[in-house]
C-alpha cells in the first residue's frame, strides 16, 4: 500500500436502485467505506500488559525478605516502652507502624521495582494515597493488628500484597513474634516457621461433623454470632490480624466472617494466600472482594475454605 499508513478501504457504490416501496435510500448517499485492516491492540492495554509484574518464586522470596526485615524493626520497638497515638479514625498507631511502612516502601521501590504505586495504611492516613483504579499496585499494612501489638499478645503481622485488575495476585504475611511467614500466588502457597524448610499448604474440604470458625479477637460483633448460628460449628477460635486467613489456607480452620469495618490493606495479602490455597473471600452477596476502590474500604465479608457454602444448617 503506497505510503504504508493509509487504511485498507473498499469504496462501495452509491445506492441508485429503488426499494419495493418505491423510495430510494435517504438522499441517495453512499455507504461508508469499510476498514478491514487488522486493528492494533489498544495502546493503553498494551502498556498495562508491559507493567504486569512477573510473579516468580524468587520474587515471592524477596517480598518475604522485605516483610521479615520489617518484622525485625517491629520487634525492636515491641521490646521497648513505646508510645501509642490515635489516628483520625480513632485506631491506634505506634512508631513501629511508621518505621515498618517506611522500610517496606523503600525496599520495594529501591530493591524490587518502582513501576507500581504503593498504597500503605500510614501513608493513606497522612493523605498520601495514589489513585490506582484497575492498574497494578501494592497494598501494604506494615503492622496489622496494632491492638494486639499494644496488648503484647504476639498476634500481629506484616502484610504485603500485589493487586492487578482489582484482584490480589500475590500476598505475603509475616508474623514476627511467631517467626512464621506465609506466601501466596498462582505458582503456590507456602509457609515457613523460622529457618525451617518451606512447605506447601492448601485448604481442606469442610468437615461433615462441623466447622472450625475463626473470629476477630479485638473486633467481634453480635452480628458475627448471628451469622455463625446458621452453620454447624464444631469449635471456635479467636485470633488477631490477618492470621485468620492463613489458618483457613493451611486447613486449620474453615470460616471467618467479618461484619465490621476493614480496609483493603487489612485483607489483600490474606485474600491472595487464601485464594490460591483454594478458598474464597466474598462479600455477603457472594462477590469476590475487589481492590482499588475509592477510599479503600471493604464491605462486610466472609472468608471460607472449600465446601463451606454447603455446610449451612437445614431449615
Amino acid at each position: 500500500m503506497p505510503g504504508g499508513s493509509r487504511p485498507w478501504k473498499f469504496p462501495l457504490p452509491t445506492w441508485t436502485t429503488r426499494r419495493r416501496s418505491g423510495k430510494p435510500p435517504a438522499d441517495g448517499l453512499p455507504l461508508p467505506a469499510i476498514d478491514i485492516r487488522p486493528r492494533p491492540r489498544d495502546h493503553a492495554s498494551q502498556q498495562r500488559r508491559k507493567r504486569v509484574l512477573n510473579i516468580t518464586l524468587d520474587l515471592l522470596q524477596r517480598i518475604g525478605d522485605v516483610a521479615k526485615r520489617a518484622g525485625r524493626e517491629i520487634m525492636k520497638i515491641y521490646e521497648t516502652d513505646f508510645a501509642v497515638e490515635e489516628k483520625a479514625d480513632s485506631s491506634p498507631v505506634t512508631e513501629a507502624d511508621k518505621a515498618a511502612e517506611a522500610l517496606i516502601i523503600s525496599s520495594i521501590r529501591e530493591g524490587i521495582t518502582d513501576t507500581f504505586p504503593i498504597v500503605g495504611e500510614e501513608s493513606f492516613a497522612a493523605g498520601q494515597a495514589p489513585v490506582v483504579g484497575d492498574a497494578p499496585f501494592w497494598l501494604v499494612d506494615p503492622l496489622d493488628g496494632t491492638k494486639e501489638f499494644v496488648n503484647r499478645n504476639g498476634e500481629f503481622t506484616v502484610n504485603i500484597a500485589m493487586i492487578d485488575g482489582g484482584r490480589p495476585v500475590l500476598g505475603v504475611i509475616h508474623a514476627p513474634a511467631a517467626k512464621r511467614t506465609y506466601w501466596g500466588a498462582k505458582i503456590g502457597v507456602f509457609t515457613q516457621v523460622g529457618d525451617e524448610e518451606k512447605r506447601l499448604i492448601q485448604c481442606h474440604e469442610a468437615p461433615v461433623n462441623g466447622l472450625v470458625a475463626m473470629v476477630s479477637r479485638s473486633h467481634r460483633t453480635p452480628e458475627v454470632d448471628t451469622f455463625l448460628a446458621d452453620y454447624t460449628i464444631a469449635s471456635e477460635n479467636s485470633a488477631g490480624s490477618s492470621l485468620k486467613f492463613c489458618l483457613i489456607a493451611e486447613g486449620s480452620a474453615d470460616i471467618y466472617p467479618r461484619l465490621g469495618r476493614t480496609m483493603e490493606w487489612d485483607t489483600a495479602a490474606g485474600h491472595a494466600i487464601l485464594r490460591f490455597a483454594g478458598g474464597t473471600v466474598q462479600d455477603l452477596d457472594g462477590n469476590d472482594l475487589h481492590y482499588g476502590k475509592p477510599g479503600f474500604e471493604n464491605p462486610h465479608f466472609v472468608a471460607k475454605g472449600p465446601g463451606v457454602s454447603g455446610a449451612e444448617k437445614s431449615g
